[in-house]
């Protein structure tokens, strides 16, 4: 028989009625959230009681608990963080995931034994980023989800830290923790887990001419079929689970902390038993499996970039796709029915939902005595419905028995026991191997006397001392030495076994728990920990930098005043050798650089997979500063430059001030998140000085860039000469591809902090930055001189400077992109509906 080693199977748990879901259908364990810090705020969730009852029930039945705390967090919230993590640790929580850098350092400090998981949220995606984390303490990372298998393997050689990818479930249009889509449409953040799924709505690729200041003009619509060109498929890799097993994956994880606990139980199930199959060298994939898997929910599947597959994208629809079960071939108006020829071998019953779909439209309709007559489906619809029309099988009344059975399974603990006497007293030796190999030991409080008639037969004592039901154990094994001739209640035996059964379960739980002293320890920990302190903010006037992807704008920024750029050069040249034109493009604007006086430092694009860190590090001779928005791209810069000086993008997603000591060093300067209020950024920048900081700087204007995608939109072209936007209903999102075949977008209005020029000054600020990224020389030139003539304006100060400031910012909104806006600066993000 063959026992192949498997990876863990992790269910979601975004209630309590999935997680029994999860357990009952065999997950090895499962993730959940507290009604706060999680990313997935509307979910049904865990109150405190509620999570203490979830950790224990899994833990009874062998099921580990992952907590997530993966969201990015503000310096007012730490204080509450460190208490929360205090009770998970206290709870004893088998590991927390965190995307929030800061985060994971306060849990280190207050907890060192509590593990940690690096969210998807966290955005590791090349070797460096895991060999980042690694060092950080964490004992797992969560892979973002556009990695695939192969690159996998080759991540993971020689590092010591557990790899985690996604198997089922949706799919994200940008990479996790890089999206600000929902947060700059509506102000609902994914990175706070209210992300109002903007990616799941229609939009219009237009494409036009580019006016003096990058402007569009002349659109047009590009005549396109698909209208949802933002909506993935959903993930499934069932039918090729054998070749993820066969990688260095320690778990598989399925998404669906917003689904049902129905959904939890099939899709579970389902994975359950094909590891077990290949566990045991004989799997293949089940077409009734995939077919019940795809009942649960689907939006069409796709292998997902994991398995590099070609059709990530369902820009078709962006709901349940159901199971196409035939083609209506005519309506009888008398009887109000359609006929359905079918397709596919399954045919609905009574209650099942349908939907059916035609050319401009869609109908929904719960199926009311189907039936076949003449070898077609006869269905009743509440209205015409047209030759042509697709049926489709969106829920199905078997799927759900099927999934209550699963949920009625019992999952218990396995005890094997050994059962002796001492002068006629019973003495049971309990075995248990899991979590960790336990023994307990239980002594009768009774004698078991010498019978006078009816001694207990050996077969009686072990029948009462199997008795388990109802609790988390089975008896699997019992060996018994019993010396015959004995007598005792049976009420004796009975509390005997409850005795040991209770021991049982204390035994479980202390073995997942810390054990007292060393809570005291984190307690005391937590005391000592000041997390308000702060220093004064001292008025200072921030320096200005400007980010460009062109040499035009580049000297239209130099031209302008800046001496300080960011240059993340556009070569154009997808699918072809990018050195030499990058190169010169580096070489050319160092030479201007110079010229100017100027700084100039090399931005790397947001996602910098290890093919990108390769071919990159030669070029590092080229520059003697750098700009990553990730860890990964960090560690791979100073690997190949040990004396670069590391500028931290947005990517960071710096949101704390134990997020900026957690980057300083090797971090010179850190951009702060566009998601910040102006008291947000007052707080961090005062306490992150308090034991020295990095430059702080905060891009002030200029449209922020909201997702990048391993998805290149269709009819998206890399011509930086003309316009390219998506449009919504009312708002037009410009869009960029860059060298590497990815999609970037950027929000449809442009920040513009201009008359905020005093405050900037007093949040004490190292600098400020404009975004000039796919405008034009005289964007960069006119705006970069605007806000020159804003600090000087505020250094002189004066009664006229108010009326000085709104000057410029009609300056400034001449010549924006979609108007200008002062984004989250004021009030922040939404924390609640």
């Amino acid at each position: 028989m063959v026992l192949r080693r498997i990876p863990e199977l992790l269910a979601p748990a975004g209630s309590p009625e999935a997680l029994r879901a999860a357990v009952a259908a065999g997950a090895d364990a499962v993730y959940l959230s507290g009604k706060k810090f999680g990313a997935r705020k509307f979910a049904a969730n865990f109150d405190s009681s509620q999570l203490e009852e979830a950790v224990k029930y899994a833990h009874l039945r062998g099921v580990r608990v992952y907590v997530t705390v993966n969201i990015l967090v503000r310096d007012q919230e730490l204080p509450e963080v460190a208490r929360y993590l205090l009770q998970l640790y206290e709870t004893g929580v088998d590991a927390v995931l965190v995307q929030d850098l800061g985060v994971a350092a306060l849990a280190r400090e207050i907890a060192p034994g509590l593990e940690l998981h690096a969210s998807t949220q966290m955005t590791v995606h090349n070797r460096e980023g895991l060999a980042f984390a690694a060092g950080k303490g964490f004992k797992r990372a969560v892979l973002s989800r556009e990695v695939s298998i192969d690159e996998i393997e080759a991540m993971a050689r020689g590092l010591n830290i557990g790899l985690e990818v996604f198997v089922h479930g949706a799919l994200c249009y940008c990479y996790s923790g890089q999206c600000l889509l929902s947060s700059a449409i509506g102000g609902r953040s994914g990175n706070r887990g209210m992300c109002a799924q903007p990616c799941r709505k229609p939009y219009v690729l237009l494409q036009g001419e580019k006016d003096r200041y990058g402007r569009p003009s002349g659109l047009s619509a590009l005549p396109l079929k698909e209208k949802y060109l933002l909506s993935t498929r959903d993930l499934s890799v069932y039918r090729h689970l054998d070749r993820i097993v066969r990688s260095p994956v320690q778990s598989l994880k399925i998404e669906g902390r917003m689904k049902s606990a129905e959904y939890v139980a099939i899709v579970t199930d389902v994975y359950r038993r094909a590891l077990d199959g290949i566990a045991h060298g004989k799997w293949k994939p089940s077409p009734e499996d995939g077919r019940d898997l795809a009942l649960a929910f689907n939006r069409e599947f796709t292998e997902g970039h994991l398995l590099s597959a070609k059709d990530v994208m369902g820009r078709e629809m962006s709901d349940n796709r159901g199971l196409l079960i035939g083609t209506v071939t005519s309506y009888n108006a008398g009887t109000a029915e359609a006929a359905v020829k079918p397709s596919g071998g399954i045919l609905p019953q009574e209650g099942d939902g349908l939907v059916i779909i035609y050319p401009g439209g869609e109908l929904g309709l719960l199926a009311v005595r189907p039936h076949l007559q003449d070898g077609l489906l006869r269905i009743k619809t509440p209205e015409r419905v047209r030759p042509g029309a697709k049926v489709f099988l969106t829920g199905s009344t078997a799927l759900s028995r099927k999934a209550k059975k699963i949920m009625a399974a019992s999952r218990q603990i396995p005890l094997d026991l050994r059962v002796t006497w001492e002068g006629g007293r019973p003495l049971v030796e309990a075995l248990l191997e899991r979590p960790k190999k336990l023994r307990i030991m239980v002594k009768a409080d009774f004698q078991m006397e010498k019978a006078q008639s009816q001694p207990l037969t050996k077969s009686q004592i072990e029948t009462q001392l199997r008795r388990s039901g109802g609790t988390p154990f089975s008896v699997r094994n019992l060996e018994m030495d019993y010396p015959g001739g004995l007598f005792a209640p049976l009420s004796a035996l009975n509390g005997l076994r409850r005795d040991l059964l209770a021991q049982a379960e204390r035994a479980v739980l202390e073995a997942y728990s810390p054990d007292s002293q060393i809570i005291k320890e984190a307690e005391e920990r937590l005391s000592r920990l000041d997390l308000s302190a702060t220093l004064p903010r001292s008025s200072r006037a921030p320096s200005l930098a400007v980010y460009v992807e062109s040499l035009p704008e580049l000297k239209g920024a130099l031209q302008g005043g800046c001496r300080r750029i960011y240059f993340e050069p556009l070569a154009g040249t997808e699918g072809r050798d990018r050195t030499p034109k990058t190169r010169q493009m580096l070489q050319d604007a160092a030479s201007l650089c110079r010229q100017a006086e100027a700084e100039l430092v090399w931005k790397w694009p947001r996602i910098t997979k290890d093919g990108f860190i390769d071919w990159a590090r030669p070029l590092l001779a080229e520059v003697d500063a750098v700009m990553v928005e990730g860890t990964g791209a960090a560690e791979a810069a100073l690997a190949g430059r040990p004396d670069i000086r590391l500028y931290g993008g947005a990517g960071l997603n710096v949101c704390n001030h134990l997020t900026v000591r957690a980057l300083f060093p090797p971090f010179r300067m850190l951009t702060l998140s566009p998601e910040l209020s102006q008291a947000q950024i007052s707080e961090l920048t005062g306490r992150a000085r308090l034991k020295g900081a990095p430059h702080l700087e905060l891009i002030v204007q200029g449209n922020c860039e909201v997702s990048v995608a391993e998805d290149r939109l269709p009819g998206l072209k890399a011509d930086p000469s003309r316009f390219w936007g998506l449009q919504d209903f009312k708002r037009i999102f410009p869009a960029r591809l860059d060298d590497d075949g990815r999609t970037h977008i950027y929000n449809s209005v442009e920040t513009c902090l201009l008359d905020f020029m005093p405050q900037l000054f007093g949040l004490g600020l190292d600098g400020i930055a404009i975004d000039a990224r796919g405008r034009t020389e005289s964007y960069a030139h006119e705006m970069t001189e605007i806000y020159q003539r804003a600090i000087r304006m505020t250094i002189e100060g004066g009664p006229g400077l108010g009326e000085g400031l709104q000057s410029l910012k009609k300056e400034a909104k001449a010549r924006s992109l979609g108007g200008i806006t002062a984004g989250h600066f004021l009030k922040g993000i939404k924390d609640e509906l």
